[in-house]
């Protein structure tokens, strides 16, 4: 796979600390499946209940070696589908058990001292965990920041009150979404918690980013906030550019449908694991498709709770008759689904999604277009950059009208558009574009790749 040639070796361990949310296990599992290729031993260490949902979700290759380790039991509510703030409180317990997780992973830590580097890749949420890492003179640590370049630049510039911007620049903080609403209180207050000493501990800052994507803004968070103190590495999408499917893996039964549709004409609608829905916006929506009389397929998941495999799961209704009614142009999913293989399957068209980070790199890896509808967290600003910047999206509703109940004429309207319509078709054409550059880049030679090459050569010195 790499272009630097290693035998594997105790002379460098990576163990990477990821944070137990999906959204967030997903993108490092996948960081783990690009190190492992280098032929550097990576090892995982999560807690038991993230262990379990992680090897049931993602399929990685042996190499990747896991470490999980019991915490303390949580409560593990449902999630509340009419909260006001979409922010999934429900899983703060997770979080906040996965922080007893320090002293599990500084005896890991030990075990490994013999190499003579150890580095560890942590989520910027872990710091609790990873704090200890300055008493070790041969361990690095290197933080993953899971939010876009664009999100995260303006983010900095919030938090250390940098000047007002003039020209181009300007005209995007003029329309940049607020940050009301986009966490709970608790959340607000989890995530402080979470900003600890050990951050000065830092040799470098890992993002699921791309330059062909988000360059300028890369760019300008390395001028701003960096100005050569510390390295920064765009790596991203660590997700897979190319679909595989081995012998072993177990097809999921959507595709027997999908194969039969013709090129881009079915809506992929997700808002994925964090996000709970009313009642009441579901049977808009549902109307909604119905009346756009587009395809689609729709997965109709209850948000996570804290532990997935624990207790029962809300049963979803539809309007009366709806499955009827669309018949075999619509395919409802109740169950856990390979999204990055229906965004990469020929007839998959259009996403409908809540642009978190995850779903947003995979949706513009594979060259599809996206009807945004965020929910809280940084997925405002995702939607941002994907419809007003990048201009490979349109909105399904935008941040200043997330109190209000998007209507059936709304949703109608916004799968029309996007599916079948000259508009949708010119976006389509962007989207595509910009994956075909994006999978581009991560070939021998292509920037991501080098810069993945940068990143392996840096650590393994």
């Amino acid at each position: 796979m790499a272009t630097i040639e290693l035998n594997q070796q105790p002379n460098i361990t990576v163990v990477v600390v990821p944070f137990p949310a999906q959204g967030h296990l997903n993108q490092l599992l996948h960081l783990s499946r690009l190190i492992a290729g280098y032929n550097i031993p990576v090892h995982v260490i999560t807690t038991t209940t993230h262990n379990r949902q992680a090897q049931t979700r993602i399929p990685l290759p042996p190499t990747i070696h896991f470490h999980h380790y019991p915490t303390p039991h949580f409560p593990s509510p449902p999630p509340d589908p009419t909260a006001s703030v979409k922010f999934p409180t429900q899983l703060i317990p997770s979080f906040q058990s996965a922080m007893h997780l320090r002293q599990h992973f500084v005896g890991l830590l030990e075990t490994f001292l013999l190499s003579k580097r150890v580095v560890v890749v942590y989520d910027y949420l872990m710091g609790p965990v990873v704090q200890d890492v300055g008493l070790y003179g041969n361990v690095e640590a290197y933080m993953f920041s899971c939010c876009s370049a664009f999100a995260g630049f303006w983010y900095q510039r919030e938090a250390t009150g940098m000047p007002v911007l003039d020209g181009e620049l300007a005209l995007v903080e003029s329309q940049l979404p607020s940050n009301e609403d986009c966490y709970s209180m608790d959340g607000a207050r989890f995530i402080a918690s979470t900003d600890v000493s050990c951050q000065k501990f830092t040799s470098g800052t890992i993002f699921d980013a791309s330059r062909v994507i988000e360059g300028k803004f890369i760019d300008l968070i390395e001028q701003e906030h960096y100005q050569g103190r510390q390295k920064l590495w765009a790596l991203g999408p660590f997700n897979p550019v190319k679909i595989t499917t081995d012998a072993s893996h177990k097809r999921h039964k959507l595709f027997d449908w999908l194969e039969k549709q013709a090129p881009n004409s079915v809506l992929y609608v997700s808002f994925g694991t964090t996000t709970s829905i009313s009642n009441e916006q579901i049977q808009e929506l549902a109307l909604g498709l119905e009346k756009s009389e587009q395809r689609f397929i729709w997965v109709l998941r209850d948000a996570d709770k804290g532990d997935i495999f624990d207790g029962e799961v809300r049963k979803i209704e539809l309007p009366d008759g709806f499955e009827e009614r669309v018949g075999d142009r619509g395919l409802v999913v109740v169950d856990w689904v390979p999204q990055l293989e229906i965004l990469g399957h020929p007839a998959t068209g259009g996403f409908m999604s809540h642009c978190g980070w995850n779903s947003s790199m995979e949706s513009m890896t594979m060259g599809v277009p996206v009807a945004a509808w965020p929910m809280h967290s940084d997925q405002p600003r995702n939607a941002m950059l994907i419809t007003n910047v990048l201009k490979v999206g349109m909105y399904v509703r935008d941040w200043m009208q997330r109190k209000e109940l998007v209507s059936s004429a709304v949703v109608e309207d916004v799968v029309r558009r996007l599916m079948a319509s000259d508009e949708g078709e010119e976006i389509r054409k962007r989207a595509v574009e910009l994956g075909g550059k994006v999978r581009q880049s991560m070939v021998d030679g292509g920037v991501t790749r080098m810069e993945l090459d940068s990143f392996v050569a840096h650590v393994t010195r």
